[in-house]
């Protein structure tokens, strides 16, 4: 009789493991996801011409909702949401749509060598004398502002999917999906030490 009340015990325990296991694959596709999104949607807002693109990805839009849509049902609801990470929430747009409109003034620090992404995934001004005296206060101020809203979305990402325990393990897979993202020329930290992609 203990024996089966034991198994029983671990069998239950496994349950409750599992569903509160950091699903780390669906985070590194939703950091993809949404650093893809910062950057492409940054450099295409100064270009007027959207409406042939827009028509495409409303074809593309449904397309995904119908293999979406078609996942879901050959898969069961329990397995599904093993592996999804929700981005969907007013916090994580407003920080997404603040980090893109920012993004179109850091490019230029980025290309010419004066901020970096360090390993932890922040931004750091990574040299100072670079940037004419004139520009450094906006700069710091950039770069303040882009990390807060790094804490805050990873911060919103834990709190929109009820773990906000997962904060960290969300802040380090974001981390290396910033600098794996990074476009060439742009500098990074690895080992202490700054690198150029």
């Amino acid at each position: 009789m203990k024996k089966i009340s034991v198994l029983g015990m671990l069998m239950l325990t496994a349950c409750v493991t599992i569903n509160i296991y950091f699903p780390a694959a669906a985070a590194e596709k939703v950091a993809d996801e949404i650093i893809k999104d910062i950057q492409d949607n940054a450099r295409q807002k100064p270009q007027p011409k959207l409406e042939p693109k827009s028509e495409r990805s409303d074809v593309q839009t449904s397309f995904y909702k119908i293999i979406d849509q078609a996942i879901n049902f050959a898969i069961s609801p329990a397995q599904a949401a093993e592996a999804d990470l929700s981005i969907d929430s007013a916090e994580i747009r407003q920080l997404t749509a603040s980090m893109e409109k920012r993004f179109s003034s850091l490019q230029g620090f980025y290309a010419a060598g004066a901020i970096g992404i360090k390993a932890d995934g922040f931004l750091a001004v990574r040299d100072a004398a670079s940037v004419p005296l004139k520009d450094r206060n906006q700069v710091n101020k950039l770069v303040a502002g882009e990390n807060a809203d790094r804490q805050a979305l990873y911060q919103a990402i834990a709190n929109a999917n009820g773990h906000p325990e997962w904060v960290t393990q969300i802040k380090s897979t974001f981390a290396a999906r910033w600098i794996s993202n990074a476009q060439s020329g742009w500098w990074y930290q690895a080992s202490g030490a700054w690198k150029q992609k």
